[in-house]
């Protein structure tokens, strides 16, 4: 339903595709993003579509507009699963990814990242922040895992994804927002 409510009509060369592999589902849609892709989480809805997604909350189709992206990055993260990608091709299409079950150590640094950020967004849109313990949880790791997930968050803070909440902060109780926060 997304790929259909946010595709751009202007296009006529393509309309959504989805493909299945083994291990991800790729929905390539024509029409960039109308926000940044690093905001999907928490910026206002947009839709170059109005009269489709109308009609298809009317129909019950789909739920509140600006519900999708945080409906699959919660799921991802209640199954453990790899964080989802969104890539934006030059001015004409956009690509989610969507990745099977994969156990934390297989994870690439990159995508672990990706996790780490969108735990932030996804928590910051709760009115919380992200732990040390909520990204653990997140992974489904165990508490033997804290200097690991500490890594994972300097690199994260390092990279510009995350910030602390307060500098002053206590190490222990240390809180963690996006860089856009």
């Amino acid at each position: 339903m997304n790929a259909l409510i946010h595709q751009d009509f202007s296009d006529n060369s393509s309309g959504p595709l989805i493909e299945i592999f083994e291990d991800r589902i790729e929905i390539t849609n024509p029409g960039i993003p109308l926000v940044e892709i690093d905001r999907l989480l928490d910026e206002p809805p947009k839709t170059r579509n109005r009269k489709i997604v109308r009609f298809m909350r009317e129909a019950r189709l789909c739920e509140d507009a600006g519900s999708g992206v945080d409906r699959v990055v919660e799921n991802t993260e209640q199954n453990l699963l790899p964080p989802p990608l969104w890539e934006v091709f030059g001015n004409s299409s956009l690509r989610v990814t969507l990745f099977s079950y994969m156990d934390f150590k297989f994870i690439n640094r990159k995508d672990r990242l990706r996790a780490c950020y969108l735990h932030s967004c996804l928590k910051y849109i709760e009115k919380s922040a992200m732990t040390n313990a909520s990204l653990r949880k997140r992974f489904g790791l165990e508490d033997k895992h804290s200097s690991q997930v500490s890594r994972l968050i300097s690199t994260a803070i390092e990279a510009k994804l995350i910030k602390p909440f307060e500098v002053t902060q206590n190490r222990r109780s240390t809180k963690y927002l996006p860089f856009w926060a």
